[in-house]
């Protein structure tokens, strides 16, 4: 696939700022290539510590939050924490329902049904409550725009405290200006709020969740310490949630991986057990890929509920069944998401979809809960705006995910007179339509569409040409201090032209890996892996030199084959031996 490569050219005095910090240079440009320019941002993002956290009382509502559930916990009110279906709703439930337990609280939870309930509190919930002789309701995750059903509760007596970090509702007058909408919730503790002061506004809602427990146990004297034992679940849902990995959230997910590879929880431990990686040490990857995708899959596939009795149970009997069927559950969505993505690649390559810069496609038999999986693996290989349509019980359901070109949410609003239902930010949208509108919401997202070609290529965005004779242990060690990487803290990438293949080996027990030997500018031989499709180098090499030169660099003898790389240094342990390699990402 055609790709644009761009070297990141943002002007500063490096020296200065490597001096006023302690850091290299090149630690220096690679702060400030990922936007953090601020001094107290500098320094958070140097040393991610526990004194760099913000203040939650600056949070509007969140006294006041506190005090009403001060209230209602010492007169043993009736408590409901109403959550969402995903790792984010259910590690806030989690955080919510056993913070609220330890102050002594009459508390238990709910969390919406994905296909029957959909997303978010709503009146069958409060119904339900009101019978049940709730008092308060809790929201976590969700709530913001729940106008309707907050204003049904409000009339049915019921106090209502939403916690939440969506953004916030409005509705545009016919000159397209924005009014924010709120509901009459009693507390509404939300940092996205304009009247909210809180520093960082992008926490996950499991982080707003801590933020709500932090003071709640200061008010009732229980020492902070006890806060902190949530961090390594917080970690989960702030890596799984794909919020920006930079401020508070980096904080989390550092100190959370610190904890979580030494949990005393029960279900954890279980669920770490099951997927087979004990020992080894927890990364962020593995959160993202591994645990969170079970806890994940209950709620796409039977009940999200599931999640969260693994996370509270206390008999390692009942652990290790739900780590188990967590574990199944999760295999039984991998099949189903691999077989969903083979149908997708089929519809964009016969129906010529594939000339669409917008693709819409339709498979009316998958099940719904995958829908954006689907999607963001469609967008990931043909690098274009994705919506994925299933039939569902009231007509079809729909799933975008999108590139940073494409701002999905905004052109989706385009078309609210074709769409029941939907929601989303720039990158990804959820919607409900009749199936009837479908080819006439292809067709208009399509023509209504600025996108030109260009805006197509993938994009490989590179920190700064890095000659390879100059990567040393220490950088290597330098580069390390900026994890965990993720959303607005990317992996640093680097690139050099000109540069020689000596030999390629195919690895792996599926053949799936290339290992090269380089020589580099001052003729040294260096190491490096490539972990991407074979065949398609393969191709690359024998259009541009012939299949000759191809064996050649299989054989390891003197061949023609240059080539400008994109990648990034790393160490190889093997058989106990450590030596310096770099990791391909592109070619060309």
């Amino acid at each position: 696939m055609a790709e644009r490569w761009f070297i990141k050219n943002r002007r500063a005095d490096y020296k200065q700022i490597s001096n006023k910090y302690g850091i290299s240079e090149l630690m220096s440009k690679l702060i400030i290539n990922r936007d953090i320019t601020d001094n107290e941002l500098i320094k958070s993002y140097i040393s991610p510590d526990f004194d760099k956290l913000h203040n939650p009382r600056e949070m509007k509502d969140l006294e006041k939050a506190v005090e009403i559930l001060r209230d209602k916990i010492n007169s043993k009110k009736k408590i409901r924490i109403v959550g969402d279906y995903d790792v984010d709703g259910v590690i806030s439930v989690y955080i919510l329902y056993t913070a609220l337990k330890k102050c002594n609280a009459n508390v238990d939870y709910e969390i919406p049904d994905r296909i029957k309930d959909g997303y978010g509190i709503n009146v069958n919930i409060i119904k339900q409550a009101k019978e049940d002789g709730i008092d308060t309701i809790l929201t976590c995750d969700n709530g913001i725009s729940a106008i309707e059903p907050i204003k049904y509760a409000k009339d049915m007596g019921i106090t209502v405290i939403v916690t939440d970090h969506h953004d916030i509702p409005f509705i545009e007058d016919e000159n397209k200006i924005r009014k924010f909408i709120s509901s009459s919730a009693d507390a509404i503790i939300n940092p996205k709020q304009k009247e909210c002061e809180y520093k960082f506004k992008q926490l996950c809602g499991a982080g707003v969740a801590l933020k709500l427990v932090e003071v709640l146990y200061e008010e009732l004297n229980i020492d902070k310490k006890e806060c902190y034992k949530f961090i390594e679940f917080l970690a989960i849902a702030t890596v799984c949630d794909v919020v920006d990995l930079v401020d508070e959230n980096r904080i989390f997910v550092k100190k959370g991986l610190e904890f979580i590879n030494h949990t005393t929880n029960l279900g954890l431990q279980e669920l770490i057990r099951e997927c087979e990686m004990n020992g080894k040490t927890l990364s962020v990857y593995h959160l993202g890929f591994i645990i969170g995708p079970c806890i994940n899959a209950c709620g796409r596939l039977d009940s999200a509920k599931k999640g969260l009795k693994l996370l509270i149970s206390e008999e390692e009997e009942e652990a290790n069944k739900l780590a188990k069927e967590l574990v199944k559950l999760n295999e039984e969505r991998k099949d189903m998401t691999m077989k969903g993505v083979e149908t997708a690649i089929e519809i964009v390559e016969k129906d010529n979809i594939i000339k669409d810069k917008v693709f819409v496609i339709y498979i009316p038999d998958i099940h719904e809960s995958l829908a954006g999986i689907i999607a963001g693996r469609i967008r990931e290989k043909y690098n274009v705006p994705t919506l994925v349509i299933t039939k569902s019980e009231s007509g079809a359901k729909g799933s975008g995910r999108s590139i940073e070109e494409y701002n999905m949410f905004e052109e989706i609003i385009k078309c609210k007179d074709l769409l029941g239902n939907f929601g989303g930010h720039p990158m990804a949208a959820g919607f409900s339509l009749k199936e009837e509108n479908i080819d006439e919401f292809r067709n208009r997202l399509n023509d209504n569409t600025t996108l030109k070609d260009e805006d197509l290529l993938r994009k490989i965005t590179i920190d700064c040409a890095l000659p390879l004779d100059s990567i040393n242990y220490e950088l290597i060690n330098d580069l390390e201090r900026l994890e965990p990487f993720g959303k607005a803290n990317s992996k640093p990438l680097f690139a050099e032209k000109n540069i020689n293949l000596l030999k390629a080996t195919i690895l792996g027990k599926n053949r799936n890996v290339l290992k090269f030997k380089l020589k580099t500018k001052l003729s040294k031989a260096l190491d490096a892996i490539y972990f991407g499709d074979i065949h398609e180098f393969e191709e690359a090499i024998t259009d541009k030199y012939g299949k000759e030169e191809l064996q050649k660099l299989y054989d390891g003898v003197y061949n023609d084959v240059i080539i400008d790389l994109v990648f990034y240094p790393s160490i190889n342990e093997y058989n106990g031996n450590t030596s310096m390699q770099i990791v391909i990402q592109n070619y060309r």
